[in-house]
């Protein structure tokens, strides 16, 4: 059976995007930094019949909790097919360039950049002993530079000053992991899971957590034909799903 680990997984996208890795026969580790509230996904899926699934508490800002994660999990498995680099956070409103503070900018790329980070060098060993190991680094199409820069964007006067370059810079870290790992099996892309009404925004989304889960969902279950190194926002593009940088 694959496995899977998802962080941020105990609500909203990541909960979702767990329920259809198991749909596909997946194993589930649903990773959440609370782990009652992981507890508490893990029923509500089971409750659906999805029983493939277990809680971890994982707090990516904390690599003690990170490295913890790791050593639990690898008593439970010898590989991991798929990593979902779910857990992030907006870094709250308003985001100005002038005005957001060093401490503001810290606390967002310390979960948004240094937590993929940390989790996948943690976890890159079981994902070398996968056959065909995908890693899926949840971004936004408001990382991209040139869609930033472009006045004809629809998100153009959407401006976060702090979340944003948070990103970007994860999208940066995706292209180097991809050249690194370019020998191997394994495949790494960002996904934008779209503009989704959830928590996060405080429901000033659009989009469905459904829609949002079968987006990242997709990139974990590629083929080997599959693409690697790549940056989609389905949202954006419907047809190829491929954005600029």
């Amino acid at each position: 059976m694959n496995t899977a680990l998802i962080t941020g997984a105990n609500k909203s996208i990541g909960l979702e995007t767990a329920r259809q890795l198991l749909q596909q026969g997946y194993r589930v580790y649903l990773g959440s930094r609370s782990l009652e509230n992981g507890q508490q996904a893990v029923e509500c899926l089971k409750a659906e019949g999805l029983n493939q699934v277990e809680a971890i508490q994982i707090d990516v800002s904390n690599s003690d909790s990170v490295n913890a994660a790791r050593a639990a999990l690898g008593e439970k498995i010898e590989s991991l097919d798929a990593l979902i680099n779910n857990a992030g956070i907006s870094g709250g409103r308003p985001q100005s360039a002038l005005e957001a503070s060093i401490e503001q900018y810290r606390m967002v790329f310390e979960t948004n950049l240094f937590g993929v980070v940390r989790v996948t060098q943690a976890f890159i060993d079981l994902l070398r002993k996968a056959p065909e190991p995908r890693i899926v680094n949840v971004s936004s199409s408001q990382g991209s530079l040139t869609l930033a820069a472009d006045p004809h964007n629809q998100y153009y006067h959407h401006k976060g000053a702090v979340y944003q370059p948070s990103k970007s810079a994860l999208n940066m870290y995706t292209i180097a992991l991809a050249y690194e790992l370019r020998d191997t099996p394994i495949k790494v892309n960002a996904v934008d899971p779209g503009f989704v009404a959830t928590d996060f925004n405080n429901h000033r989304g659009t989009g469905t957590v459904q829609e949002a889960g079968a987006r990242i969902a997709r990139y974990a279950l590629i083929g080997a034909d599959g693409p690697t190194g790549q940056f989609f926002s389905e949202e954006y593009n419907p047809e190829t799903g491929a954005v600029p940088w």
